[in-house]
């Protein structure tokens, strides 16, 4: 008897979970066309909107179907990856129908991958991996021990050869796993590097702000409530030294690198474009690949850089000029906030004679544009 009954409750429960997920919302629904549905039951709400990265953040209102639902069709979209919120009488929310999400510095974000050419060199692929791994390293420099991510390319760990390495920065508000979790940079090796578009690669990815040592969740427990300081600690100039002083020396100590400029690379956006070039411009001999994603003339931008010297960023350049690095790339979309700095750093660098390769696309100032910068860079480093 207890048997039967222990049996029949098992059957109500399986059914009862059959029926909740029967009338769980599909959220979202990626169409044949690439159109997207999103959906969301509330049944107390008054104004849901979706806001999401393929529209520079416009809202887009949400129509209720029912009397528990709302909906909201968008595209056909692009092939990419798109982060999105739902807003929901006021308050910013997850998709709760959705479990991809993504991170970056304390924001988290639902995603949805649109398939296609850029789409699969995003997501995850049938083909020979790479490792992420974390690292606690020592930075007498910032007198922390920091936290990196280090990817290492299919194959490093059973073989015994060496490999170029590429340094790759973040923006403000991000931090070391920016890269892997919104930027995808891991993905984006593997697929470049089965295709044979990209030479096999260590890539770096630090924590560029120089006020903390780590991503929020992974921070020691008395700096779990610290904040990094965004544009005053990009100014200060310690990460550049901490990279150069302590990242480079512990990673050509620990890995099997070639560890000279021929086979480094430095390539960041926003904050970490203004970093590259204060790097670059520093210790012109250090890298002889250098990308720039969504930053130009720093000084130009609301004066924010108040004591510019025009003079020695003419020399720098002139030395860097010099060194004559192989490949020197600047990268911006049309509708970015930062676009007239570019053009003021192109026409510097015009006026200097330095080279450089210039890459424009029609977004803004989101990571739609660096993941794409990123699958058109790395095949153009260490060739």
């Amino acid at each position: 008897m207890f048997t039967r009954t222990l049996t029949i409750c098992f059957l109500l429960s399986a059914l009862s979970l059959q029926a909740q997920n029967a009338a769980r919302l599909v959220s979202p629904e990626v169409l044949p066309d690439q159109s997207v549905i999103f959906r969301l039951k509330s049944p107390t709400a008054k104004n849901v909107q979706v806001v999401g990265s393929w529209k520079a953040d416009k809202p887009i209102p949400m129509t209720r179907i029912d009397s528990v639902t709302y909906e909201a069709k968008i595209g056909p979209l692009p092939t990419d990856i798109y982060e999105y919120r739902f807003n929901v009488d006021g308050t910013m929310t997850l998709d709760p129908g959705n479990g991809f999400v993504t991170t970056g510095g304390t924001v988290v974000e639902s995603r949805v991958l649109i398939p296609g050419k850029l789409g699969n060199l995003l997501a995850t692929q049938p083909v020979p991996h790479g490792n992420v791994t974390a690292v606690w390293y020592p930075s007498p420099t910032l007198g922390a021990t920091r936290r990196m991510q280090v990817y290492t390319p299919p194959g490093y760990e059973e073989g015994k050869g060496t490999y170029p390495v590429l340094y790759l920065l973040h923006g403000a508000g991000g931090d070391e796993e920016s890269w892997i979790s919104r930027g995808r940079a891991n993905y984006i090796l593997d697929n470049l590097i089965a295709a044979k578009e990209a030479v096999p690669m260590i890539v770096v990815i630090t924590n560029g702000n120089p006020d903390v040592v780590s991503s929020p969740l992974n921070r020691p427990l008395a700096e779990s409530t610290k904040d990094a300081s965004g544009p005053a600690g990009m100014a200060s100039l310690k990460f550049e030294e901490s990279l150069v002083n302590d990242v480079i020396p512990y990673i050509e100590k620990h890995y099997r690198v070639k560890a000279d400029a021929d086979h480094r690379a430095l390539t960041g956006f926003s904050m970490g474009g203004y970093q590259t070039q204060n790097i670059s411009n520093k210790y012109p001999n250090l890298f002889k690949y250098i990308g720039v994603m969504s930053m130009g003339l720093f000084s130009s931008y609301r004066n924010s850089q108040p004591n510019y010297d025009k003079e020695k960023h003419v020399a720098q350049l002139k030395a860097l000029m010099a060194a004559k690095p192989r490949f020197y790339w600047v990268g911006i979309g049309k509708a970015d906030f930062l676009y007239d700095s570019v053009t003021k750093l192109r026409g510097l660098y015009d006026e200097v004679g330095l080279p450089y390769t210039y890459r424009e696309t029609p977004g803004a100032h989101t990571w739609n544009e660096w993941r794409l910068y990123l699958t058109e860079l790395a095949p153009h480093y260490f060739k």
